[in-house]
């Protein structure tokens, strides 16, 4: 018997269930139909792009078993996306993707020197004193300058960016430190950069990391006795990004490894590129000598997206997705939601899967509900300035007593509870929160937090004191 797109299809979707759960197969498998079967490739069609996104960022390696059982090793996957109910548009909307359209970047091979203690025989074609390490860049792909619009929050960063990845290490933006807001776009240019730099020089080694991974790498060093091989493995690294920086603060153990990986990458030649939540000036308990080197290149700033910028961002999307709207509803998006890109795409997307999966006509009603409900859920990024301003409103004093040397009671029970609030709603270490909290150590906030659990346990007015106050910060 031969095989139809029906046939092949349906034995896939048999395999496909027993191995995820009913929901997830009820949602994002009966849905689609198959099309055409022409030799090894199954085209099957899907109701919107970003249903086909979704398909190929969690599913896409049990689609790959499924239709390799099927078709055999060369078997391929096509999608065609048809959009029924594209706005002011009877005829569908049809798109035709291939799976997996970008390719992940390739591992990257160095050779390193070392050291062999072990009296065995040689290979006589390895070269001595040389192994060879295999690097993941561990950048994305799907983050490019392709889809980074430009605007007039972003234009310097991303000017910037675009000739560090023409030039790497040759120009004088080094370090390149892009800074700015959560959800921003930092991250997406970092990753934006590397990708550029490894099409455009495949020899060269690049590094993204996060600042948090990098000093968890940096403990586990220290463990292992093997502080001296951390350092020359981040010294083989033409490009390294590091994603964060700021979280470095208070971590002087980790700053001083990063200062010596640092000053030889610069005087090397190589690139640096960082990001952070704040500019250089405004970052809390990192050395001065390395905040000195940060400022020797270029602080780039990215600034909330302009009314303009927001409305090119939201017409990408749609225009990615294959999907029209009127330009009352994409207007009503970019005024309303004004603080990140991400939060932008979030509302836009809650758009598209609503009119996807529920075959609702996108109205001005529609959009206003979604929107109100997102910038609702939407949680504020609570800094530990707000924290003190509501522990001072709370208790009727101003910042300047809460951080004061004064020992009274009430003061240092609200400064307490700045300290203990501080460290459950922000990441900053305990020596960033002493410090910005009237200038005490880490160990006066361990204290705070430690007085401020048995006070909750024995003291009724004051646990409705810490209930109160946490109330407010999580409006």
């Amino acid at each position: 018997m031969s095989k139809t797109a029906q046939s092949v299809w349906e034995n896939c979707l048999a395999f496909i269930k027993d191995n995820i759960q009913e929901q997830a197969f009820k949602t994002w498998f009966e849905p689609i139909k198959s099309v055409e079967l022409t030799d090894n490739a199954l085209y099957i069609q899907v109701p919107s792009k970003f249903f086909y996104e979704w398909l190929e960022e969690h599913y896409v390696k049990l689609l790959k078993v499924a239709l390799t059982k099927e078709l055999g090793k060369n078997a391929k996957l096509l999608y065609k996306i048809k959009m029924e109910n594209t706005y002011g548009n009877k005829q569908p909307f049809t798109e035709q993707l291939p799976s997996a359209h970008r390719s992940p970047i390739k591992s990257q091979e160095v050779d390193a020197p070392f050291k062999n203690l072990n009296p065995e025989l040689k290979n006589p074609f390895v070269i001595p004193g040389i192994r060879n390490l295999k690097i993941e860049s561990q950048l994305n792909p799907n983050y490019s300058f392709d889809n980074f619009l430009e605007g007039d929050s972003n234009r310097l960063a991303r000017s910037a960016g675009m000739a560090v990845a023409n030039k790497p290490g040759g120009t004088s933006f080094n370090p390149l430190l892009i800074f700015g807001g959560v959800g921003l776009g930092k991250t997406h240019l970092a990753h934006a950069i590397g990708v550029e730099i490894k099409d455009k020089y495949p020899e060269k080694t690049v590094l993204y990391i996060s600042a948090e991974v990098f000093t968890q790498q940096y403990i586990d060093s220290v463990k292992k006795n093997n502080r001296n091989d951390f350092i020359h493995f981040y010294q083989l690294i033409d490009v390294l990004i590091i994603d964060d920086v700021q979280f470095l603060s208070g971590k002087s153990g980790t700053q001083d490894v990063f200062f010596h990986i640092f000053n030889y990458l610069h005087q090397n030649g190589k690139q640096v590129i960082l990001t952070s939540d704040k500019a250089p000036v405004d970052m809390q308990d990192i050395e001065q000598r390395l905040l000195s080197r940060f400022k020797w290149g270029l602080s780039a700033e990215l600034h909330q997206p302009d009314y303009e910028t927001r409305i090119s961002i939201l017409k990408n999307i749609l225009y990615r997705d294959g999907v029209e709207m009127p330009d009352e509803i994409i207007e009503y998006v970019a005024r309303n939601i004004k603080s990140n890109v991400r939060e932008l795409e979030g509302a836009i997307i809650s758009l598209i899967a609503q009119s996807s999966f529920n075959k609702k006509e996108v109205t001005l009603d529609l959009t206003k509900s979604i929107v109100e409900k997102f910038v609702k859920n939407v949680k504020r990024e609570i800094s530990i300035d707000y924290i003190q301003k509501v522990v001072s409103d709370y208790f009727q004093l101003d910042v300047d007593t809460l951080q004061s040397k004064t020992r009274k009671r009430h003061v240092v029970q609200a400064r307490q509870l700045a300290m203990f609030f501080a460290k459950k709603f922000t990441k900053a270490s305990l020596a960033n929160i002493g410090s910005q909290i009237g200038d005490r150590d880490h160990a006066t906030v361990l204290h705070a937090c430690k007085t401020v659990d048995n006070l909750v346990s024995t003291d009724k007015q004051f646990k409705k004191f810490v209930e109160d106050i946490h109330k407010k910060l999580s409006l």
